[in-house]
């Protein structure tokens, strides 16, 4: 499976319409980025499941701000429309498959009663 560009346009749709999707945000001079680029690549052929979307946070400022984006590569994950795992380093493809592999498993009405009860608490 491709990768898919992340815009500021289309950030929502693919948070809420995608089931699994993780981001992977780069730069065309960040050398680790480049390094990574091409396991990230080879994570969306091996996790057709899963909708892998590339934002390059100089043509796309806004949507690095809106992640606060300080370090790059960085991921983020969202599942079902909730955001569950952010980190900043490039992952070796054996963490990057653990990682979709435990976002799969995750039980989400355990973590809607977590975000509930963070939401009331912060209230």
């Amino acid at each position: 499976m491709a990768t898919t560009e992340l815009t500021k346009d289309n950030l929502e749709s693919l948070i809420q319409e995608s089931g699994t999707l993780i981001i992977d945000f780069w730069a065309e001079w960040c050398g680790p980025c480049r390094a990574f680029g091409p396991t990230f690549e080879a994570a969306s052929e091996k996790h057709p499941d899963v909708v892998f979307a590339k934002c390059d946070t100089e043509a796309q400022q806004e949507v690095a701000g809106m992640f606060q984006v300080r370090s790059i590569p960085m991921i983020a994950v969202f599942r079902d429309g909730i955001g569950i795992f952010q980190q900043s380093g490039a992952l070796p493809p054996p963490a990057l498959d653990e990682l979709l592999q435990k976002v799969s498993e995750l039980d989400m009405d355990e973590v809607r009663k977590q975000v509930a009860a963070q939401t009331e608490t912060s209230e």
